[in-house]
């Protein structure tokens, strides 16, 4: 680990004037000093903004808001997320362990960098990591990796199972910065790797993000999270499905579907959405709409059972969901 300045801030505004080009923040941690003691993150100032005042939930006509620094265990158990969007508290449960959703941030979790071995290996190539330095996982290792939005510099997977509930629910995040406060669609937060893969997101220098809001959708009570994985806990998704429907006796009104594990960023699938709506629920018209699951992906050597595997996942979670057998 390198050395580096520590100080702790107490309110956004003095987080973000402590910060550089070369800071980092700290929250929870769980990403940030793994990597740095592998030697992939070495910032020269940490910025620790526990204690500012980012946690909890409301509830108002824009939605749900979650502060950015609650810890996702307590945002699992919290009654606004369980009851009106069990898709999030099933997200947040199905990621890591225990002890990690104790402490890891909201906030974090939607900024951790990927688990690609390649990245996470200072020793090897990676554009994410050092940019025109190569992606070894094209011809490489790559079993783990994306299929949607990857491009020959990058093919590395995001690893948030909660970024992808929050996709198919069209979330939002605050961004406080030097210059203020926006709002951006979490849909154009995430950036797809082209020819710049160690760009993940719009954030500009000393940006925190404070506040996620969900928007307000009745039927988001009708929702689940499937996540498959190599084993059954603290593993990352091989594939995943958020799906949220709404159904007007057993006909599909409408549908959000976003899939994990599969794509470049949390990857919305808005053919596969048209292709429920006004369709009976069935398997054979679940089988039929997740085929667009894997429109334009691109395989590599060892990830080409994902294509098969997205279309299974979305499948098995409508009919879960549904209580569809047949």
């Amino acid at each position: 680990m390198r050395p580096y300045t520590y100080a702790a801030a107490t309110t956004p505004s003095q987080a973000i004037g402590l910060a550089t080009n070369a800071s980092a923040y700290l929250a929870g941690g769980t990403t940030l000093v793994d990597l740095m003691k592998l030697d992939v993150m070495g910032p020269s100032s940490v910025i620790d903004i526990n204690a500012l005042q980012l946690t909890g939930t409301t509830v108002d006509s824009a939605g749900l808001h979650i502060g950015a620094l609650s810890r996702m265990s307590d945002i699992a158990a919290d009654p606004n997320v369980t009851g009106a969007f069990p898709v999030l508290a099933q997200a947040l449960e199905a990621s890591a362990s225990p002890q990690i959703r104790n402490m890891a941030s909201i906030g974090g979790n939607l900024l951790q960098r990927t688990r690609c071995d390649y990245f996470r290996d200072p020793n090897t190539p990676c554009n994410k990591r050092q940019a025109g330095s190569g992606c070894p996982a094209q011809n490489g290792a790559n079993r783990t990796h994306a299929i949607l939005g990857t491009s020959t510099s990058c093919a590395a997977t995001h690893a948030s199972d909660l970024a992808v509930a929050l996709i198919a629910l069209d979330a939002s995040l605050t961004v406080q910065g030097s210059s203020g406060t926006r709002q951006v669609a979490l849909a154009d937060f995430y950036q797809l790797p082209g020819s710049t893969p160690s760009i993940e997101n719009t954030l500009k220098i000393g940006e925190l993000i404070t506040e996620v809001t969900v928007p307000p959708l009745a039927w988001a009570t009708n929702s689940t999270y499937v996540k498959v994985r190599d084993r059954s806990s603290y593993e990352f998704a091989l594939s995943s499905a958020a799906i949220a429907v709404q159904l007007s006796g057993s006909t599909i009104s409408a549908a959000r579907v976003a899939v994990g594990g599969v794509g470049t960023i949390p990857w919305r699938l808005p053919a596969v959405e048209s292709a429920l709506a006004g369709s009976t629920a069935s398997i054979a018209n679940f089988t039929k709409a997740a085929a667009n699951a894997a429109t334009g992906a691109k395989t590599l050597s060892q990830n080409g059972f994902k294509v098969t595997l997205v279309q299974r996942v979305i499948v098995r979670a409508l009919s879960e969901l549904l209580g569809v057998t047949s």
